[in-house]
């Protein structure tokens, strides 16, 4: 099973909610281990601070379920935002109030501040002090980030594309931009051509 979701170059707390992704064998989730979410921490890692890059390889399995259970309430949220009909899609976390309650929690429960440090050799040097467990950093800091991103909830671009299968969530950044991928548009523009034609989308 393919344990590689795809990055779309969005913002963090949507690349979170893509790690629940689809293709042709069906629906997959890329956080099933600790193991498979530090892969996918290696790979949004370039764009996070020092010390978050440095928390993914100190995530525990309750760090994972920390991290899926707020992935869920984001993608909760962002099925309230966007009216998506997806039923292959629905979070796990069924009500809305869990899932705003779920991001809170998380928000600031582990926090890294900036500090001094005067080494052996006399240089002063930027480090981080790390408050609560260095394994929630991350899911603390993407959390916070959620709030940010969600507190713009009526002028916050988001859509659920609709192509056939997906289950991804985008920014449409354009105005002519419907499908999170250019391959999710020629797919449903493929499936347009044959439901006008009667014939079945191929599978090849």
């Amino acid at each position: 099973m393919p344990t590689s979701p795809p990055l779309l170059g969005q913002a963090l707390p949507v690349e979170l909610m893509n790690t629940v992704f689809a293709d042709r064998h069906g629906v997959h989730d890329a956080l099933t281990s600790a193991e498979s979410a530090r892969r996918w921490l290696g790979a949004v890692a370039p764009r996070l601070d020092a010390p978050l890059a440095g928390s993914a390889d100190r995530l525990t399995e309750d760090g994972l379920a920390r991290l899926r259970g707020l992935r869920d309430a984001l993608r909760r949220l962002a099925a309230e935002l966007t009216g998506d009909p997806r039923e292959s899609a629905a979070s796990a976390i069924a009500e809305l109030e869990a899932a705003v309650r779920t991001v809170n929690e998380h928000a600031g429960s582990a926090r890294a501040t900036p500090i001094l440090e005067l080494t052996e050799g006399g240089d002063v040097i930027e480090e981080f002090r790390v408050t609560g467990p260095p394994g929630e950093l991350f899911v603390s800091a993407m959390a916070a980030e959620a709030v940010h991103f969600f507190g713009r909830w009526r002028d916050l671009e988001l859509r659920a594309c609709l192509a056939p299968g997906c289950v991804l969530y985008f920014i449409k950044n354009h105005p002519r931009r419907e499908w999170c991928s250019t391959a999710c548009g020629n797919r449903a523009r493929a499936a347009r051509h044959y439901a006008r034609h009667g014939k079945p989308p191929s599978t090849g």
